[in-house]
C-alpha cells in the first residue's frame, strides 16, 4: 500500500518539478500512522533519490540551470544539516502544524507569483541582474541555506521556495526553474537525510518502500512536464502543497 501510494506521488513530483516531501509526510503520518519525526526523516532522505532521477530527466530535457542549480545547492546542504538538528528540539505536536503550516505558506507564495505576477514584479522591484560573480555567488548561497534550513527544520522538500526564490530573486523562466528545482534538492535532501539518520528517525523498511515508489513515479512523471499548458502547470504547483497542508493541518 506504501508503495502503491508513493508510486502516485511520485509521478506528480516529477510532473510538477515539486521535491513532495511534504505531502509525502501527510501520507505517512495521516495514511500509515507513522511518527512525525521518522516521516520527517523519511521523506526527506527519500527525496534525494526520487529528484535525481526526476533531475536526470529534466537535464535532457533542457530544463536546468547549472550554474543557479550549483550554488543554491551547496548553500542549501548547509541549511539542510543546521535544520535537521533543529528539528530534534520541536515537539511532535509542534513540528507537525509547523511543517503544515509551512506547506500552506509556499502554496499561497507561489500562487501569488504564479497568478499575479505583475503585482510581485511592480512591489518587490528586484533586479535579475548582478553586479559581480560574487554577488551573485553571496545571494545563491545565503538564498540556499534559507530554503535548507526550512527543508530540514521541517522536513519538507522546500520545492515551493526555492521555485519561487529562482522565479523572483533570479527570473528564470517556469519550465527552468521547474527542472532546477530538482537538482537543488538533492544536496539538500541528502544533508538533510543525513541529519535524520544521525537522530535516529530513519526507519529502513519505511524508507526503501517510500523509496521506490517515488523513484519510478518521479521519472514517469517528469516526461510530461513540456507536454501541458502553463495554467495546467501552475494549478498543480500550488494545489500539492495545499492538499498537502489541509490534511496534515487538520489531522488527528
Amino acid at each position: 500500500m506504501i508503495f502503491a501510494a508513493m508510486l502516485i506521488l511520485g509521478t506528480m513530483i516529477g510532473f510538477v518539478g515539486a521535491g513532495g516531501a511534504g505531502v509525502a509526510i501527510t501520507l505517512l503520518t495521516v495514511g500509515f500512522g507513522v511518527k512525525i519525526h521518522t516521516a520527517l526523516g523519511i521523506a526527506l532522505g527519500t527525496m534525494m533519490f526520487t529528484t535525481l532521477s526526476g533531475a536526470i530527466s529534466h537535464l535532457r530535457e533542457g530544463n536546468v540551470d547549472l550554474k543557479i542549480g550549483c550554488a543554491m545547492g551547496i548553500g542549501g546542504a548547509i541549511g539542510a544539516f543546521i535544520g535537521a538538528g533543529v528539528s530534534n528540539y520541536i515537539s511532535s505536536a509542534d513540528l507537525k502544524a509547523a511543517t503544515a503550516a509551512m506547506m500552506l505558506i509556499s502554496a499561497l507564495l507561489l500562487y501569488v507569483r504564479l497568478f499575479h505576477s505583475q503585482f510581485t514584479t511592480s512591489t518587490l522591484h528586484i533586479n535579475h541582474s548582478f553586479s559581480s560573480p560574487s554577488r551573485f555567488w553571496i545571494i545563491a548561497l545565503i538564498t540556499g541555506i534559507i530554503n535548507g534550513f526550512l527543508s530540514g527544520a521541517f522536513g519538507i522538500g522546500a520545492a515551493a521556495f526555492i521555485q519561487l526564490s529562482m522565479l523572483l530573486i533570479f527570473g528564470l523562466p517556469l519550465y527552468k526553474a521547474v527542472g532546477t528545482t530538482m537538482m537543488i534538492i538533492i544536496p539538500i535532501s541528502a544533508f538533510g537525510g543525513l541529519g535524520y539518520l544521525i537522530s535516529g528517525h530513519l526507519e529502513l523498511s519505511l524508507f526503501v518502500q517510500t523509496l521506490l515508489g517515488l523513484m519510478a513515479g518521479a521519472f514517469i512523471g517528469a516526461k510530461f512536464t513540456r507536454m501541458v499548458s502553463l495554467p495546467v502547470l501552475r494549478f498543480f504547483m500550488v494545489a500539492m502543497p495545499v492538499l498537502g497542508g489541509v490534511i496534515l493541518m487538520f489531522s488527528r
